[in-house]
């Protein structure tokens, strides 16, 4: 008997089988791989490209499928390497090409909706359904500088946070950021709905390198390892992350030339100038001075800055 079927496609425990599946109420056919063990346990949702130019989350989830062995796991990993295709195909960066949409911005969609409502639809109904822990692979986008973290979930029962947690330690970076919303992204309407998850944040910048992929995949294994998925030895490694508990995201008022004054990474006191927004004839338009003591978790690393888009994030280090 199959371990689990999605679709067309099922798996026999102790085996391996990648293909399509078909987005509910659409033609697109997203990449899938199925890997289930020998040995019955919880079921683990690897996602990767729900933003299409982060590329660093992609390539690990692919090397990722190939490389997992059924002989190494107990009961399955969903892996999804690529759950933004078309905006892949089409280089759009954050957004799903047929209509312009975050499909991180869009849970729990809607059946019946645009393509990246139908997406999270599907991947709620037909994946979060049936799984027991979430990983979710991400990069900074092409415009986005960024230092390697990873997000736990804060706006759930004390169950979901603490297994997020647990994840989230097991995690080999230097920062661990307490979500304070269970919308605006995938891992925080997951634990909001009862299911444990994580947000891996690793490159930048429409990059990728094997040096970065191979730490995703690492950290990946031992979160697997931690949840007793995942059978190898010496995975886990000392991990002395702060944890965040205050993040302050900051779009910008308007579409200007953004002179940032410190890198992601860089910490800063509180009343420091963080950047500045400039015209296209070099006139002020607004300035961005820190709230607290912290440090940049990301920022918009290009020239290019638009209005109400994405500008500088830092967390508060107490």
């Amino acid at each position: 008997m199959a371990s689990i079927k999605i679709q067309n496609l099922s798996v026999d425990m102790g085996c391996k089988v990648s293909g399509y599946i078909k987005v509910t109420n659409t033609e697109l056919l997203l990449p899938i791989t199925l890997i289930s063990g020998k040995r019955e346990g919880k079921n683990v949702l690897i996602t990767g490209g729900i933003h299409n130019s982060e590329y660093v989350g992609i390539q690990a989830a692919i090397e990722l499928a190939d490389e997992i062995n059924p002989e190494d796991i107990c009961g399955n990993v969903i892996i999804m390497p690529l759950i933004n295709r078309t905006g892949f195909e089409n280089r759009t960066m954050s957004l799903t090409y047929e209509d312009n949409k975050n499909l991180n911005r869009e849970f729990p969609g809607n059946k019946e909706g645009t393509l990246s409502e139908r997406i999270t639809y599907f991947i709620e109904k037909e994946l979060f359904s049936i799984s027991d822990y979430y990983i979710d692979l991400h990069c900074g986008d092409g415009y986005e500088d960024l230092i390697h973290y990873v997000y736990c979930q804060g706006k759930a029962n004390d169950e979901i946070k603490y297994w997020s947690r647990k994840m989230a330690e097991a995690v080999n970076v230097d920062y661990i950021v307490e979500s304070q919303s269970d919308k605006g992204g995938a891992y925080n309407y997951a634990g909001s709905i009862g299911l444990p998850g994580i947000l891996l944040e690793r490159g930048c910048m429409g990059k990728w390198s094997k040096e970065e992929v191979e730490a995703d995949k690492r950290d990946v294994e031992s979160v697997l390892s931690v949840l007793g998925v995942l059978d190898k030895e010496n995975l886990l490694e000392n991990n002395n992350a702060k944890f965040i508990t205050n993040t302050i995201y900051e779009n910008s008022k308007y579409t200007g030339c953004w002179y940032p004054n410190y890198k992601s990474g860089d910490f800063f006191k509180r009343g420091d100038i963080l950047g500045t927004v400039k015209d296209y004839f070099g006139n002020t338009l607004d300035i961005c001075t820190a709230k607290v003591d912290g440090v940049i978790l990301y920022q918009t690393g290009s020239l290019s800055l638009l209005k109400d888009g994405p500008m500088i994030a830092y967390g508060e280090l107490v």
